[in-house]
């Protein structure tokens, strides 16, 4: 047999394999509604992006068809959370922008994801808190550039 039994992998390998399950559990877990985690999501990307974003940029930086992404963008922008906008660089494309009201919003999930934060790591040291912060942000942020690696080139 070619490949190590799980008795001869080591700990840090077994730890290694379960981080794809531990994000999953994370996301499953947040303290949201779905129809929350959709729209904490959706103003993430958008406030996040680095330019302008439209409906197809928001849909293949969620991971979801165009459609998906267009009830999304619908549904926040009848609850004032987005607008549509002329692109100013294009006034042909359209752009989402987030409203005051967005903003808001946004403050509140991220208000709300940091006191379940301190909840759940109650035990933990402040400075391991803050470690676990810090790589989890580099962790976000080195993600979202391997991705853009990983779309394919429009060129």
């Amino acid at each position: 047999m070619s490949s190590a039994s799980s008795s001869e992998r080591s700990s840090d390998d077994v730890a290694l394999d379960q981080i794809g399950p531990a994000l999953s559990r994370l996301r499953r877990r947040a303290p949201a509604s779905n129809k929350d985690l959709s729209r904490n999501l959706v103003l993430n990307v958008i406030a996040d992006a680095p330019g302008e974003t439209t409906v197809g940029g928001l849909a293949a930086e969620m991971g979801v068809a165009q459609p998906v992404a267009s009830r999304t963008v619908a549904a926040c922008i009848e609850e004032g959370l987005l607008r549509r906008a002329a692109s100013p660089s294009d006034g042909r494309r359209t752009v989402l922008e987030l409203t005051e009201h967005g903003e808001a919003e946004r403050s509140r999930f991220a208000a709300e994801q940091r006191k379940a934060f301190e909840e759940i790591t109650v035990a933990w040291s402040p400075e391991e808190r803050i470690q676990f912060a810090r790589l989890l942000k580099r962790y976000g942020a080195d993600a979202g550039a391997w991705s853009r690696k990983q779309a394919p080139s429009d060129d």
